[in-house]
C-alpha cells in the first residue's frame, strides 16, 4: 500500500519527495512576513518521525550549519520514515544575532505555549503544534552563549532506556544527564511523549569544524540506529561516550584579566591550576584551582571578567573513563570520515 502524503500548513508532501514549508509566524511593524521554515523529508517507506531543530536560541548558529549539512547528506535520497528538518526556529533572534525574541522572551522558557499569548508563546505553541506532535523523537541543536565555548555533548534527561540509548549512539565525547526546566521544550514534548536530545557544541555566532562534523555525524548514527537511513558510511563511534550526572562551575573570586591555562575537553585534578586573573598592573595575582576533578566542558572565552562571572563548566565523570582517550579517538574518527571532504568551513 502506497505511503499517504505527509501533512504540515496546509501543505501535502508525497512521499519520496521534499519540500520547504513556510509556516507563518507574524508580521513585523514595517509589515515584513516572518516565517518559520520547515525542510521535510518524506521517504517513500514508512519509518519514525524525527524532528531536527536549531536556532531556539538566535545566536546559536552552529545549529543552522549543522542542518544546513545533513540535509546535502545522499543518505537522505533513500529515507525511511520522515524528517523535519528546522534551521532556524526564533528568526527574529537569528537575524538581530541576539538569543532572545523581540519582547525580551526566552523561547526556551516559553513552552508549551499559547495560540494567543505573547509572542514568544505563539511561536513555541506552533512549533510544538506543527512539529514536536507529529514527532517520534527529536535532537535539538544548541551552543554555548556568546563569550563561551562548550565541547560538544549531549544533554538528555530520559525516562525510557531507548532514549539514553541514542544519546550514547550520537558519539559526542560525553552524555550529561541534566534536569529539565520549566518552560523548556524538553519539558513540554516530554508531555507528549516525544524525547528529545539536546546537542551543546562551540561558541554563540560562531563555526567550528569539530562541532560540526560531531553534530552532523550524530545526527545520522541516531538515523541509521532508528532504521531510517543505511548503515554505509555511517560508522558507530569508536569508543562510548563519558557520562556524568552532574557538574559545577568555577566562578571568579574577583575582577580583573583573566589568562587560561586550559580549556575544554581537559581533564583536571584537584588542586589544578585553570587560570589566573590579575589587575592590569599585575600587582594581583588569583589563582582559579579546581576543587575536586572532572572534565571542562565549558569555558569563557573573555579575558576581561568581572567577579562572580562563570569561567569553567566542570562535569563530574565516572573515575574509570579515560577523557583523552575518548576525545582522541572520536576526534580521529571524525577526520577520516570522507563524509565531509566538501565541507570544510575553516
Amino acid at each position: 500500500m502506497r505511503r499517504k502524503p505527509f501533512e504540515i500548513g496546509g501543505r501535502q508532501i508525497p512521499p519520496g519527495s521534499r519540500q520547504t514549508v513556510d509556516l507563518p509566524v507574524s508580521v513585523l511593524s514595517d509589515h515584513t512576513p516572518v516565517t518559520m521554515s520547515v525542510h521535510v523529508v518524506h521517504g517513500r517507506e514508512p519509518g519514525p518521525t524525527l524532528f531536527v531543530s536549531a536556532a531556539i536560541h538566535g545566536d546559536e548558529v552552529m545549529g543552522v550549519e549543522i542542518v544546513r549539512r545533513l540535509l546535502r547528506m545522499p543518505s537522505l535520497d533513500t529515507l525511511k520514515g520522515t524528517l523535519l528538518a528546522i534551521p532556524i526556529v526564533n528568526s527574529y533572534g537569528f537575524l538581530n544575532h541576539s538569543r532572545y525574541l523581540p519582547d525580551r522572551r526566552d523561547l526556551n522558557r516559553s513552552f508549551p505555549g499559547d495560540a494567543v499569548g505573547s509572542l514568544a508563546a505563539r511561536l513555541a505553541n506552533m512549533f510544538m503544534t506543527e512539529i514536536v506532535k507529529r514527532s517520534d523523537v527529536g535532537i535539538d541543536l544548541h551552543s554555548a552563549a556568546i563569550h563561551r565555548t562548550n565541547l560538544p555533548q549531549v544533554r538528555v534527561s530520559p525516562r525510557k532506556p531507548e532514549t539514553m540509548t541514542l544519546a550514547e549512539v550520537f558519539g559526542a565525547p560525553i552524555v550529561m544527564t541534566s534536569k529539565i526546566r520549566d518552560g523548556s521544550l524538553r519539558q513540554a514534548a516530554r508531555e507528549h511523549d516525544v524525547d528529545i536530545l539536546l546537542y551543546e557544541a562551540g561558541e554563540g555566532l560562531r563555526f567550528d569544524e569539530v562541532s560540526a562534523r560531531t553534530g552532523v555525524m550524530g545526527i545520522l548514527r541516531v538515523m541509521r540506529h532508528l532504521g531510517m537511513v543505511k548503515a554505509k558510511g555511517i560508522a558507530k563511534p569508536q569508543v562510548a561516550p563519558m557520562r556524568s550526572s552532574s557538574s559545577f562551575w568555577l566562578r571568579a573570586p574577583a575582577g580583573g584579566l583573566l589568562r587560561t591555562v586550559k580549556t575544554i575537553g581537559a581533564h583536571v585534578e584537584c588542586g589544578d591550576i585553570l587560570g589566573l586573573i590579575s589587575n592590569p598592573f599585575g600587582e594581583v595575582e588569583t589563582e582559579i584551582v579546581a576543587g575536586e576533578p572532572g572534565l571542562l566542558v565549558g569555558r569563557t572565552n573573555l579575558p576581561v571578567v568581572n567577579e562572580g562571572d562563570g569561567l569553567f563548566h566542570v562535569a563530574r565523570i565516572r573515575a574509570d573513563d579515560d577523557p583523552a582517550a575518548t576525545i582522541d579517538l572520536l576526534a580521529g574518527q571524525l577526520e577520516e570520515d570522507p563524509l565531509f571532504d566538501e565541507d570544510e568551513i575553516i
